[in-house]
């Protein structure tokens, strides 16, 4: 599509938003920022667009102007919004094509895609793939749900460029041609149900990664994955897709597994070591699954094992997962504020080697807690509950014979019952299992407090 003078409607005002206009202004489209929420600065945002692009946007903020409809040749959805508001039925009603941020880019950019989706373990995985990618390629991005938005590197992409992105379901929603020559999906455990609404649609919305695939692609799946290894095996019959699996649990003749300590690619029953997950930085059997998909990804995008190898071992890790503050009076403090769902903080106290007090509780996206409560395995002191969810986590702890809770009314207080409590040789894990926005902007700033209030101890 060429933009040129079409009247675009970019929905949502968000650093993707904001980044979506600014690239449709430079392709010379009219575009129309529109955001439900009346109270945000429309001249602060609009401003913010035209400082990243020559020419004028507008912005348009609360009830929606369905006066707009009949001249629109598009929609770009930010991740964040909804797309089965009554709005967007609206333009969907009226034959508007909607794209998300992510097709736009895919669209006007350039080079090869390897995208990583997944319910857990995208962030360190793509910042993984990431690393190994440019030590191999000079021009690489590192974009999508990682926190930079692809649309903002578009006009930088070459033909041999390499893009590694992190989807969301909320982006996969909203693609229509994204290809990525590699895709990955790490896991699919419940997550986002209030915005997806049944699990089987959360999982056809996974899934979607590969829906543009062909067999001169690779989608890499986790075989011990009760959804994705019989999703493998269905591509693989069709013919859709090459299927590469990767496993934490066997040998596997074809594929990249770990066992004993090493993790191996096997070809024809042929392996291969790897390395030795000894000579790793990164801890605890879900990193080691992350490296296995980064490493496949990588080899299969033409990087040579030898820099492979290299990278992985030199990797230390992503901030706000499992990431070690400091250590007071003999206690350890790790902030895995990035464990916003029950499974990422399951890894999380699984990775403890130490008594544990653990601070659990925020935004309710509809999860049970009770798994998570039973994988503490005898490790846990004390659960220090705070946010929207702490009542419903106690009732689950309760429920399944937990009964050492504490509640706190926030953040601060929370690490403070954790510094009286605590004994030398434990450890204080902030690993929520909640989305962070009934107290805080993002994960990130719940865990950039939660450090400073460590510090301050």
């Amino acid at each position: 599509m060429k933009f040129k003078d079409k009247k675009v409607l970019v929905f949502g005002s968000g650093i993707s938003g904001v980044s979506a206009a600014a690239l449709l202004l430079q392709e010379g489209a009219e575009v129309v920022l529109y955001d439900g929420n009346d109270r945000l600065d429309a001249a602060g945002i609009k401003e913010q667009i035209e400082g990243q692009a020559k020419g004028s946007v507008s912005v348009v903020l609360g009830a929606f102007p369905e006066a707009l409809l009949s001249e629109l040749s598009l929609v770009v959805m930010s991740p964040g919004v909804p797309t089965d508001l009554p709005s967007v039925n609206q333009m969907r009603d009226a034959g508007i094509p909607i794209w998300g941020e992510i097709e736009l880019a895919y669209v006007l950019g350039k080079g090869d895609v390897l995208a990583i989706t997944g319910t857990n373990g995208k962030t360190t995985t793509t910042a993984l793939l990431g690393a190994i990618m440019k030590n191999f390629r000079e021009s690489t991005f590192v974009v999508g749900n990682i926190g930079n938005p692809y649309t903002s590197v578009v006009r930088e992409t070459k033909d041999d460029s390499v893009i590694v992105a992190e989807m969301s379901s909320f982006q996969l929603e909203t693609i229509h041609t994204f290809c990525p020559k590699v895709s990955a999906i790490l896991n699919i455990t419940p997550d986002h149900l209030n915005r997806h609404h049944t699990m089987e649609e959360y999982i056809r919305v996974k899934e979607c990664i590969t829906e543009n695939q062909t067999m001169d692609d690779l989608c890499v799946l986790n075989y011990e994955d009760e959804i994705l290894r019989p999703f493998g095996e269905k591509l693989m019959a069709e013919k859709k897709v090459q299927v590469m699996y990767f496993s934490s649990l066997r040998a596997l003749k074809d594929g990249i597994y770990y066992q004993d300590g090493e993790i191996r690619i096997a070809k024809n029953g042929e392996t291969e070591l790897l390395t030795r997950t000894d000579d790793l930085k990164l801890l605890g059997l879900h990193n080691f699954e992350n490296v296995m998909v980064a490493s496949a990804m990588a080899l299969h995008a033409g990087v040579p094992m030898e820099t492979v190898r290299k990278v992985i071992q030199e990797f230390a890790g992503v901030e706000h997962r499992i990431e070690y503050v400091c250590e007071k009076d003999g206690v350890a403090y790790y902030n895995d504020s990035k464990g916003t769902n029950p499974d990422a903080a399951i890894k999380g106290i699984q990775a403890m080697n130490r008594p544990t007090l653990l601070i659990g509780g925020g935004y309710d996206k509809q999860s049970t807690y009770e798994e998570w409560i039973q994988a503490f395995n005898g490790k846990v002191r004390f659960l220090v509950l705070i946010g929207d969810t702490k009542e419903k986590i106690a009732k689950a702890a309760r429920s399944v014979g937990f009964n050492d809770i504490i509640m706190a009314d926030n953040l601060k207080e929370a690490v403070q019952i954790c510094h009286d409590k605590a004994n030398a040789g434990d450890a204080v894990l902030l690993s929520p299992a909640c989305a962070s926005w009934d107290q805080f902007k993002s994960y990130e700033q719940r865990g950039e407090l939660f450090k400073e209030y460590v510090r301050a101890l």
